[in-house]
């Protein structure tokens, strides 16, 4: 691709370029950004001949990125963010505050957070748009090229523009079918039952799994499934176990019971093996910014109402 005047891209045409990007759709697109889709079209080719690039292609009823637009929007995003803190005042007023937000988070802590934080801080802006994305193994390159603007794990990733935060602690429990078993109340009564277990996509063994295996100690796992909505079917009508954090038994697993890990396993381990600490951490660039922080905020309200097991 040729060279191209990288003055006649301004903020407004980074904005319509991403925006069509995350609706999949002009017409979308349009209606979000309150313009006609006649001048989104015309904005979007300007753009399409700035850069050398098609940018979108027809697939079926939508639109979808090239490779080379994939490319660019982690650039815009970046860009946008930069214009934005360059023109911030210090005031922030929700009410008139049109946000897009992505995070990264895996099913529990999706599940568990996100849709309390959505209908939290929905009610108190002028639009939201939340974007939820699977974290896996997270990597700080994920916040660093503005692929999220937040990630929830137990195991956030480092570096020194990366900022974390405790959201809160559980607790790892045993989940079992009580119609076909009993609790396992001792360790080996628990190393001799048969385990599924959650091993995410791209993502290393839960930490309890890892703290255990530094031990010497390994479960017997018969079964591993890609994220925890999966553990109930194989849960029911089994002798299976699960160790799960305690807040996803009141949240997806109720209908099995669930009892504390053995106190004799425990004593042989490290303090805290049992516990899983959640973090959100982001990027430096998005530290003081106004909009952002509200954000944060909200979710780590969210994150207090709930309680903390610590």
């Amino acid at each position: 691709m040729g060279s191209f005047d990288h003055l006649g891209v301004d903020g407004h045409l980074l904005r319509l370029f991403v925006t069509v990007y995350e609706e999949g759709s002009v017409s979308a697109a349009a209606r979000r950004l309150d313009m006609a889709q006649s001048a989104v079209s015309h904005a979007l080719n300007r753009l399409r001949r700035l850069v050398g690039d098609p940018l979108f292609v027809k697939s079926g009823r939508r639109i979808v990125a090239t490779q080379h637009a994939e490319r660019l929007v982690p650039q815009a995003r970046l860009l946008m963010d930069g214009l934005k803190a360059l023109t911030a005042g210090d005031g922030f007023d929700p009410a008139q505050a049109r946000l897009s937000w992505t995070v990264a988070a895996n099913d529990f802590q999706r599940d568990l957070l996100l849709p309390r934080f959505y209908t939290r801080a929905a009610a108190q802006l002028a639009d939201l748009r939340l974007q939820v994305i699977p974290s896996g193994r997270p990597t700080s390159e994920m916040l660093r090229e503005a692929r999220c603007d937040l990630l929830i794990s137990p195991a956030p990733p480092e570096g020194l523009d990366i900022i974390q935060k405790r959201l809160f602690d559980d607790r790892y429990v045993c989940v079992f079918d009580g119609a076909r078993r009993v609790a396992p109340t001792s360790a080996a009564a628990f190393l001799a039952g048969r385990h599924v277990t959650v091993v995410h996509p791209s993502a290393d063994p839960l930490n309890f799994d890892k703290a255990l295996e530094g031990l010497g100690i390994h479960r017997d796992v018969v079964v591993t499934v890609a994220n925890f909505s999966g553990l109930a079917p194989f849960l029911r009508g089994t002798d299976l176990v699960a160790c799960v954090p305690s807040r996803l038994h009141g949240l997806e697993l109720r209908e099995f019971q669930a009892a504390p890990l053995p106190a004799d396993l425990l004593a042989a381990a490290p303090p805290g093996t049992d516990t899983l600490r959640m973090y959100m951490a982001w990027h430096l660039r998005g530290q003081h910014d106004p909009a952002q922080a509200w954000l944060r905020g909200q979710l780590e309200a969210v994150a207090r109402e709930m309680g903390d097991d610590a």
